[in-house]
């Protein structure tokens, strides 16, 4: 499912493919670089900004291309120091962008490494029954230069909240792509934005710092390890077990862990990287000591790194997450095996954090406003 906008973004071109245009159009190829320049180095905000291009350049630029392809509609703060963007697309879609802080010790929030979470989808097609993204289903992939666009959403916040962030290129320390939508199922433009975040006339964000998460589309797993920017993988597991993983994603009938889990050590062995299993723990859904011995032996067998999350509510859902006392004797069994494993503490809940939320309330909001 696509989208046509009226102008193709600026934010989902490529040096290569911005030069194509400019040539002809008659202008010089050094414009294109200039032009990135503006974008990505300086963060201006407007074509009037670009103050090296001539007013018929500019003009023709602005006819062009559309300069932002997705508008920042709200920002949350949470208690806890992570931020919820909600942007609007072009065709009024919403999708969210969230900010995770991690302030270090000695050194104030504004120093605190960043962590951002981007959406490659408006809605999702996986049908989890955990997750609030995919409740309303599929309704578009984003372009190349929408998911590219959150990226520089954040910098302008960043920018207007901290001086460090306009002394930097980026104005954080990592990328996840785990929010809403499956990343892998909307491949080609996941790749042709992450290749603009990497680019040094982008972003010049290194691949090591980027992180693809999926909940396990095999196929574009093997087509990723053959990727030549090493991003980092991470696979939605959430079940050890075929039984479990079927009551709670729909994926696993078509990629058993029979298949799913020979495509991840190809990854690892492609990339020399380690994986990174996700595992949200649900009550008495997945939380048992059986499963935590059982992702032990998958972990052991992958040298992956185990991100236990345990299950931030969802309304309308069922679901509960176990009690801390529980979750820690599922963490203890990982670690007697000194498996390199986290256990996340909640982030964003007073703000709707989990992939999804906001924009469904926003959404029912919308609905409800217009009746």
């Amino acid at each position: 499912m696509k989208f046509t906008p009226e102008k193709p973004a600026l934010t989902g071109e490529t040096l290569d493919t911005l030069t194509v245009r400019l040539k002809e159009a008659g202008e010089p190829a050094f414009r294109a670089g200039q032009i990135m320049t503006w974008v990505y180095k300086k963060r201006v905000t407007s074509w009037d900004a670009m103050t090296n291009l001539s007013k018929p350049l500019r003009a023709w630029l602005a006819d062009t291309f559309d300069f932002m392809p997705a508008e920042l509609v709200l920002n949350k703060h949470s208690e806890d120091v992570t931020d919820k963007l909600l942007l609007e697309l072009r065709d009024k879609s919403l999708i969210e962008t969230v900010i995770i802080r991690a302030p270090q010790d000695g050194v104030g929030l504004d120093h605190s490494r960043k962590t951002i979470c981007i959406s490659t989808q408006v809605g999702c097609a996986m049908g989890c029954v955990f997750c609030a993204s995919g409740l309303a289903g599929l309704k578009r992939d984003l372009s190349a230069g929408e998911i590219v666009a959150q990226l520089l959403q954040v910098c302008r916040s960043e920018d207007a909240r901290t001086p460090r962030a306009r002394m930097e290129l980026a104005s954080f320390d990592n990328i996840v792509v785990m929010g809403m939508g499956e990343p892998l199922a909307n491949y080609d433009a996941l790749i042709r934005a992450l290749t603009i975040v990497n680019a040094e006339w982008g972003l010049g964000f290194g691949a090591r710092r980027i992180t693809i998460s999926t909940s396990g589309l095999v196929p574009k797993i093997l087509q990723l390890a053959e990727e030549p920017l090493g991003f980092r993988l991470a696979i939605s597991l959430h079940g050890a077990t075929d039984a479990v993983r079927e009551k709670i994603m729909p994926v696993n009938k078509a990629y058993p862990l029979a298949k799913l889990l020979p495509a991840v050590k190809v990854f690892s062995e492609q990339h020399g990287r380690m994986v990174t299993l996700e595992f949200i723990l649900i009550e008495d859904i997945n939380d048992s000591l059986e499963q935590a011995k059982l992702l032990r032996n998958i972990a052991l067998d992958l040298h992956a790194h185990v991100n236990l999350i345990p299950y931030n509510t969802v309304e309308g859902l069922p679901w509960k997450r176990p009690s801390i006392t529980r979750q820690e004797r599922f963490a203890d069994v990982l670690r007697a095996a000194s498996i390199s494993v986290t256990l996340r503490r909640e982030k964003g809940h007073d703000i709707d954090a989990a992939c999804g939320q906001l924009r469904l309330k926003t959404e029912k909001t919308r609905e409800l406003s217009a009746v």
